[in-house]
């Protein structure tokens, strides 16, 4: 059976990144077709980063997800049976995770990500771990670069 892979980390349902790739990791686990490697992760690591910042357990997001219930109808009984997020905690949130690997303790695992998926060529547009994550699945990463000062851009003559 071939496989298919969750959305971008990128992605959103109201405003929240990460949040609709859980649910399609969720979805696509139980119709058998997530990639094998993705299982050791489901409701860990970012999953439940994302699991804790809404304090809601795995299980009973899979059980809503796999009731059939939208991913704003999730999102709904996450925040009614767990955590409502203030527009400050998302913007936190989003801009943690968006971030995560560039200029911070996880900065090198993208290296070793990257050199382990065999996309060293890619390294320079590998800045975030979400980068990494859409590279790695065939998509291409948003172009942030519009907000690197232009001391940092390359090709930019020191000044």
């Amino acid at each position: 059976m071939p496989t298919q892979l969750p959305r971008s980390p990128y992605d959103t349902v109201r405003g929240l990144v990460y949040f609709p790739r859980m649910l399609d990791k969720i979805r696509l686990h139980a119709q058998g077709v997530l990639p094998e490697c993705y299982h050791k992760h489901l409701g860990i690591d970012f999953d439940g980063r994302c699991l804790n910042l809404l304090h809601v357990g795995y299980a009973d997001v899979r059980d809503r997800v796999l009731f059939g219930l939208s991913d704003e109808q999730v999102l709904d009984w996450c925040y009614e049976n767990g955590h409502r997020l203030t527009d400050q905690e998302l913007e936190t949130w989003n801009g943690f995770m968006t971030k995560r690997g560039w200029r911070d303790e996880a900065s090198e695992r993208i290296a070793f990500r990257l050199k382990e998926a065999g996309l060293e060529h890619l390294d320079r547009q590998a800045v975030t771990m979400f980068d990494f994550i859409d590279l790695d699945e065939g998509r291409t990463p948003p172009d942030f670069s519009r907000w690197e000062p232009p001391r940092l851009r390359e090709g930019q003559p020191p000044a």
